[in-house]
C-alpha cells in the first residue's frame, strides 16, 4: 500500500509548485454524498495544467505517495473517498475548466477535465450543437470524472455512455508523462485503445485532463411525455412499438413505480401528481428528439392509440409545453432525493438484457419477499436495460434496524442480476464500495487482465488504490 504525505513531502512538494497549489482539504472533499464514506488528506493539489499536475503526480511516483483524483465529488460509490489511508495526496482538477475549442463543423468540443457536466452543454447550445450525456448532478459533475466512471444516464439509449462520446483524452499517467492524446478522428486503427482504459478506470491507470468530445446536431422538435403502463413486461413491450414508430428519435425512456411517488408525497418535495387516484403502479417517461417531419404530438397520439389497443397503456400526458415537459422530468428527477430522505437499506445500480428486465424485478420481489419486510423503489433508464433497484423499510419503521441485513439484501439483488446476464454495477463505477462484488462476480480471466494492466502503468500502485480492483487474497 503507497504510504503518506507527510508534513515534511508536503513542504518538498510545495517549494516545486506555484503558490496556492496546495492547501488544506476542507470537509466536503472528504466525505462522500450519501455520508457513507469519510477520508483523510496530507493536502489538496489544485493543479493549473497538465504540466502541473505532472509534476505532481511524478513527486508523488519518486515518493510512493498514494493520489486519490476527485471531481466533483457527486459519486455514490466511495472512488474519490479513501476512509483506509493516513493522510493520501487528493487531486482536483476544478481550475482546469476552458472549453479549448469548439469545432461546430465537425461536432467536436475540447473541454478540460474540471469543466462541469453543465458547461460542455451550455457551450455546445451556444454553437446550436447538443452534449447529449445528462445526468441529475450535471451542474456539480466535472468532465473528468464524468469519463472516469463513464457515466450514463437518460440518453444512453440513443446516444451511448460517457466513452461512445469521447474521440480523444490528455491524461497524466501515474509515470508522470502527459499523453497528448486529444484526437478529434473517428477512425483511428494505432494499437491499443489507451483511450478506452483510461474512461471507467476511476483514476486507477491516470488522471484525465481534457476530453475531445463528439456533439450532435439539436433535435428540431421534442416532446415529452408520461403514459401509465400495465406492467413492466407492458413498458417493455410499448418500447418496441415505440421504436417502430419513431424509429430513432427516442431520446429517453424511463421506468417509473407507484412506490417512487408514494416517497415523494412522503417526503414532501414539490411536484405536480400526473394521474388521479388509483394510481398506476407503473408509468413510463418518454422523451423524443425528431428532425422535420411528423411531430412529437402526432407520434405520441399514434403509439397511445396503438398501445391501447394493444393492451400496454391505460392513461397518458402529453406536454404541451416547456413548462409541462419540465414538470414531468421533475417528477423523475425527484424520486433520487426522495430516496435519499427516506434512507435505502441497500441501493443497487444494475443492468440486464432487456429482455430480462421483467422477469428480474418479478424474481428480486419474490425473493425480497421471502427475506423480510421491505419496500423497493424500482425505476431506471429502461431504454438500455439500466435499473437503480433500491430496498427500504417498511413505512414507519427506522432504517437502522434493518442496516444489519443490508449486505444480504445487496448480495441476493446482484445475485439475481448476475445469474440472468446482468451486472451489478451499470452507471456508477465501482469505487470502493463494489470490489467485493468485482471479487465475486468478475470473470478470473478478465479480473487477471486487469490486475495486469494495473501492474504496468502503475507498479507502486499510487494511483487511487482500493479503487476498483479487490484487495487480494
Amino acid at each position: 500500500m503507497p504510504g503518506a504525505l507527510t508534513p515534511e513531502l508536503r513542504a518538498a512538494l510545495e517549494a516545486r509548485l506555484p503558490a496556492d497549489t496546495l492547501r488544506d482539504a476542507e470537509p466536503r472533499y472528504l466525505e462522500e454524498p450519501r455520508g457513507k464514506w469519510h477520508g483523510r488528506a496530507g493536502a489538496l493539489a489544485l493543479p493549473r495544467s497538465a504540466d502541473e499536475l505532472a509534476q505532481i503526480i511524478r513527486f508523488a511516483t519518486e515518493n510512493g505517495i498514494a493520489v486519490i483524483p476527485y471531481g466533483g465529488g457527486t459519486g455514490l460509490v466511495s472512488g474519490q473517498v479513501a476512509p483506509g489511508l493516513e493522510a493520501p495526496l487528493l487531486v482536483s482538477l476544478e481550475r482546469m475548466r476552458r472549453i479549448r475549442a469548439l469545432h461546430a463543423d465537425e461536432n467536436v468540443i475540447v473541454a478540460e477535465a474540471g469543466t462541469s457536466l453543465a458547461q460542455v452543454q451550455e457551450a455546445a447550445a451556444d454553437a446550436q450543437r447538443l452534449f447529449p450525456l445528462s445526468i441529475a448532478s450535471q451542474g456539480t459533475a466535472q468532465i473528468g470524472g464524468v469519463l472516469s466512471t463513464n457515466a450514463g444516464g437518460v440518453g444512453v439509449l440513443r446516444y451511448g455512455n460517457a466513452r461512445d462520446l469521447c474521440l480523444g483524452v490528455e491524461a497524466v499517467l501515474p509515470s508522470g508523462e502527459v499523453w497528448h492524446g486529444l484526437t478529434r478522428l473517428r477512425k483511428d486503427n494505432t494499437g491499443y485503445d489507451l483511450r478506452g482504459l483510461l474512461i471507467g478506470a476511476e483514476g486507477t491507470l491516470g488522471i484525465i485532463t481534457a476530453a475531445a468530445l463528439k456533439l450532435v446536431p439539436r433535435p428540431a422538435q421534442k416532446g415529452t411525455a408520461l403514459f401509465a403502463v400495465a406492467s413492466p413486461e407492458a413498458a417493455l413491450a410499448a418500447l418496441t412499438l415505440l421504436r417502430e414508430i419513431a424509429g430513432e428519435g427516442i431520446s429517453a425512456f424511463e421506468l417509473i413505480s407507484a412506490q417512487g411517488l408514494a416517497f415523494l408525497d412522503e417526503t414532501g418535495p414539490d411536484y405536480r401528481a400526473p394521474f388521479a387516484e388509483p394510481r398506476p403502479d407503473w408509468m413510463i417517461l418518454v422523451e423524443l428528439g425528431l428532425a422535420s417531419g411528423p411531430s412529437p404530438q402526432e407520434i405520441f397520439e399514434k403509439f397511445f392509440e396503438a398501445g391501447r389497443a394493444d393492451g400496454l397503456l391505460a392513461d397518458g400526458i402529453i406536454a404541451q409545453s416547456a413548462a409541462q415537459a419540465a414538470d414531468l422530468w421533475h417528477l423523475r428527477e425527484a424520486i433520487p432525493e426522495a430516496n435519499k430522505r427516506i434512507g435505502s437499506i441497500s441501493s443497487h445500480d444494475i443492468s440486464l438484457p432487456l429482455g430480462a428486465v421483467p422477469e428480474f424485478i418479478t424474481r428480486a420481489g419474490a425473493a425480497l419477499d421471502a427475506h423480510g419486510r421491505y419496500r423497493v423503489n424500482c425505476f431506471g433508464h429502461l431504454g438500455d436495460g439500466n435499473l437503480h433497484y433500491n430496498v427500504f423499510p417498511p413505512e414507519g419503521e427506522s432504517r437502522d434496524a434493518f442496516m444489519p441485513m443490508a449486505g444480504e439484501v445487496q448480495a441476493l439483488v446482484h445475485e439475481i442480476a448476475v445469474s440472468m446476464g446482468g451486472s451489478f454495477s451499470a452507471e456508477h463505477g465501482l469505487g470502493r464500495l463494489k470490489t467485493g462484488d468485482l471479487a465475486r462476480f468478475g470473470d478470473p480471466a478478465r479480473l487477471a487482465a486487469m490486475r495486469a494492466i494495473k501492474s504496468a502503468l502503475d507498479p507502486q500502485g499510487i494511483m487511487n488504490p482500493g479503487a476498483v480492483l479487490p484487495e487480494k487474497d
